[in-house]
């Protein structure tokens, strides 16, 4: 479907972001990590609607900040039952914080201000 006139680049996407932690001393292997990310969980990834994805760490508190776009028409929820994502979770469970299940524990948070 095309958009067309004045339409918000907002009605096609939601912006998402959420904070997650990495274990002291980690932050070489966790960015060297994702320097070599999979190509099927990228592929996975961009399948599911996520797309202009991006990590941040704040050194001080080795606090991941994550932000991405997801497309409106999504299914985002189903990554956790997807076997590369699984894979994946395993692979990062060792210098991060998971929950039981391997994925990393992550806290939603509120957009507060936005500007385009």
């Amino acid at each position: 479907m095309l958009l067309q006139g004045n339409l918000s680049k907002d009605i096609m996407m939601r912006r998402v972001a959420f904070k997650m932690k990495l274990k002291p001393k980690c932050e070489e292997e966790y960015k060297r990590r994702h320097d070599e990310i999979w190509p099927e969980l990228v592929s996975e990834l961009s399948q599911s609607g996520v797309y202009d994805y991006s990590i941040f760490l704040d050194r001080e508190t080795l606090t991941l900040f994550a932000f991405q776009k997801v497309r409106v028409r999504n299914i985002v929820d189903q990554l956790r039952d997807n076997d590369v994502v699984k894979r994946w979770w395993d692979y990062m469970k060792d210098i991060m914080d998971t929950n039981p299940d391997n994925s990393p524990i992550s806290t939603p948070l509120e957009e507060v201000f936005h500007m385009d």
